[in-house]
């Protein structure tokens, strides 16, 4: 006898806490800061959810979830509402998303850094 098992957690946006709050570090549209919870699904049917610890940066366009340190300069012209990039962040040499200098691969396009 043979089983099968599909399931997997995901991430999903629970409450906007401040919409276009900041730029996507991806796709450069707008984001918004929300609270988030991560959901087992099991067969693609949701069994449990839990909340997340932080509040997240989370982009509808890309649907991106990304720390709030980390974001986009405003464009020429446009008051900032948020604090800069972090100084310790660096650059992917293949796909240019700013990434934790901690990471030794790209978690957007897995390429070694």
């Amino acid at each position: 006898m043979f089983f099968f098992f599909v399931g997997g957690i995901e991430q999903q946006v629970r409450q906007v806490l401040q919409a276009k709050a900041v730029r996507c570090i991806r796709c450069g549209s707008y984001a918004d800061l929300v609270q988030y919870e991560n959901v087992l699904k099991l067969f693609f049917i949701p069994v449990w959810r839990w909340p997340g610890r932080e509040p997240v940066i989370y982009c509808p366009n890309c649907s991106l979830f990304f720390p709030k340190g980390f974001s986009l300069p405003p464009p020429p012209g446009e008051v900032s509402r948020t604090p800069p990039l972090l100084s310790h962040a660096l650059r992917c040499k293949s796909c240019d998303s700013i990434v934790d200098p901690d990471f030794r691969f790209c978690p957007f396009c897995g390429s070694s850094l």
